[in-house]
């Protein structure tokens, strides 16, 4: 994997399902080079996440707090995080029957 690579987990509320917000976060996550994964959660909300060097995460999360044509993002939060579990692409998940994380 990428020397210097970090990661975060990203949620997004607001109006993001059914507004392709999980293409929109592909289509800039593959651009800027970062691997991970986008998903809806059942409470409808995304879940992201991604791993990529510091100046390219910075630039997803502005991208994230704006979102596509269509959407409304009301809050981001994004937590620090490190996974060994992500391929080396970015793909969008199937929807999450319930949340994972409380």
């Amino acid at each position: 994997m990428m020397s210097e690579a970090h990661g975060f987990r990203a949620i997004v509320t607001g109006r993001v399902q059914g507004v392709g917000f999980r293409w929109f976060t592909r289509k800039r996550a593959q651009a800027l080079g970062l691997t991970g994964w986008v998903r809806n959660l059942a409470n409808g909300h995304v879940e992201a996440f991604f791993v990529g060097h510091n100046e390219d995460l910075e630039l997803m999360k502005e991208d994230l707090s704006r979102g596509p044509r269509g959407s409304r993002v009301d809050t981001l939060v994004c937590f620090e995080e490190e996974r060994e579990d992500v391929t080396e692409e970015f793909l969008v998940r199937d929807n999450a029957v319930e949340e994972d994380h409380a």
